[in-house]
């Protein structure tokens, strides 16, 4: 998979959440992961088991106006909202991070504003934060990504297996 992404929060105020978002974005390989305007005591969260920390590069940025991120870089809010682009249908960007609003509250109309893209999660009603994340996380591997094609009939692909090593795939024959 070309290009790199990151995610992170606007505002968290729950460990939890955050320990849960960090050690997904490491399982999903990103680049690096980020707060704003995060509580100031947030500690290391004890569900991070994977020392993501130590691993993942972590933006603690006080402001939206502090926040710095690379050129070209395009900033993809994630947001229950009627006029955002639903998830299935969005075409994320080469490079990307992702931001998603502070449990029981959506991003800020400044950080909306500083968004490129504005998308939504199909679902009845909100989600977990850590959990939303984890979702577009998956949809950005599964969308580019370089996996065999679902097939018509329920089950796995019978050809064209892929082996993945660090983000470069590989295809296989199922008979190796």
């Amino acid at each position: 998979m070309r290009g790199y992404f990151a995610i992170g929060i606007e505002g968290v105020s729950k460990p939890m959440n955050l320990g849960n978002l960090i050690r997904s974005a490491h399982a999903f390989g990103a680049s690096f992961v980020f707060t704003v305007d995060a509580e100031k005591r947030l500690g290391r969260p004890r569900s991070d088991t994977s020392e993501s920390f130590q691993q993942v590069p972590y933006y603690p940025w006080a402001s939206i106006e502090e926040m710095q991120l690379p050129r070209g870089c395009r900033l993809v809010g994630i947001e229950i909202d009627d006029t955002a682009i639903e998830l299935p249908s969005f075409r994320h960007p080469a490079q990307a991070a992702y931001v998603l609003g502070a449990e029981r509250y959506s991003l800020t109309p400044e950080m909306r504003q500083r968004c490129d893209f504005i998308v939504k999660i199909p679902t009845a009603f909100c989600i977990n934060v850590a959990t939303a994340g984890a979702i577009v996380m998956y949809d950005r591997v599964r969308t580019l990504g370089r996996f065999a094609p679902r097939p018509v009939m329920a089950g796995g692909p019978t050809e064209g297996v892929v082996d993945h090593v660090r983000g470069a795939p590989k295809r296989r024959r199922l008979d190796d």
